[in-house]
């Protein structure tokens, strides 16, 4: 078979036959008509939000969205979740809140094993779906609106509890990098089942970047910056040609020497809050030099104000 008959019969259904080398410029835009946004990983506590809040005031750099309790949020209280609720509202940032129970909480050991590394991480059995979701209605009476997921089975099961009314119309879930998605078909089937956007692999090159935007109308989360667990990537100088080519896109700025794995994770709860608000301040800090990277590069692209509309900030 002729790789170019395979290459029309994918482009037949919407999905590029190739990636796109060419690095078309996108046409497409967040509602308020910018490129890009500015997205924070690893606020963990309070203190670490309002750290992050007060760096971003002194820089007059608007951070648009915090990924937000990566350790689980099960291990904050009411009053803490409160608190962070309504500090992310006054400040208008959206919030996207890790729910706690997960598959690596349980006794099931797989995915640490060389070979079920392999597999991902899912929600093993219906119970555990029942712990998650019970988390994540926890907090939603509690003012949060954005929900990160890696699981597809539980983005479908949460979409379709929105459709019931179970759960409210304005909540939006980011589906993770752990999810492991990287290609245009993948990025097309979460959008379908419901995604609010979603975080690709971080390694992909422009042009297969390029191809998934073709394909996907929702943001792509874009690691301009993350651990040396996961690869250390830092990538701000591709900043320019990633707002043009993928908007609308998150970039996500997640550095440190690992996320969730290995004995040097930052997002556990036993480390301390105030190495987490230094990080963050860090982070606000790599937002600025990012942006100024790409408005000295490309001043056309714009980014979004503080606060847009569409943004799922908390309503406590």
């Amino acid at each position: 078979m002729e790789m170019n008959k395979v290459s029309k019969a994918m482009e037949k259904v919407g999905i590029p036959g190739r990636d796109a080398y060419d690095l078309p410029s996108s046409s497409k835009r967040f509602p308020d008509g910018a490129h890009y946004r500015m997205e924070i990983s690893g606020i963990e506590r309070p203190a670490v939000l309002e750290a992050v809040i007060d760096e971003s005031q002194k820089r007059k750099i608007p951070i648009h969205r915090l990924i937000s309790v990566v350790m689980g949020a099960t291990f904050l209280d009411k009053a803490e979740l409160r608190d962070f609720a309504q500090m992310a509202a006054e400040a208008r940032m959206e919030v996207i809140l890790t729910p706690g129970p997960r598959a690596a909480w349980d006794i099931g050991r797989q995915p640490i094993t060389p070979e079920g590394s392999l597999s991902g991480l899912r929600f093993r059995g219906s119970d555990q779906l029942r712990q998650v979701i019970t988390d994540i209605m926890t907090c939603i009476d509690l003012g949060f609106r954005g929900f990160l997921v890696i699981d597809e089975g539980l983005l479908w099961l949460l979409n379709e509890m929105k459709k019931n009314g179970d759960i409210p119309q304005d909540v939006t879930f980011k589906v993770s990098i752990y999810a492991g998605h990287a290609n245009a078909a993948g990025g097309k089937v979460l959008e379908m089942l419901g995604a609010g956007t979603f975080n690709p692999v971080a390694d992909l090159t422009l042009p297969q970047l390029a191809a998934i935007r073709q394909a996907v109308n929702i943001p792509l989360d874009l690691h301009i910056l993350l651990t040396e667990s996961f690869g250390g990537y830092t990538r701000f100088y591709d900043g320019p040609e990633m707002a043009r080519v993928c908007a609308p896109c998150y970039f996500k700025i997640e550095p440190g020497p690992a996320c969730a794995a290995t004995g040097a994770a930052l997002y556990k709860p036993w480390v301390g809050e105030a190495m987490l608000a230094e990080w963050g301040r860090a982070k606000v800090k790599y937002a600025q030099i990012i942006h100024e990277i790409i408005q000295e590069n490309n001043p056309e692209l714009r980014m979004s104000a503080l606060g847009p509309a569409d943004l799922a900030i908390p309503k406590p």
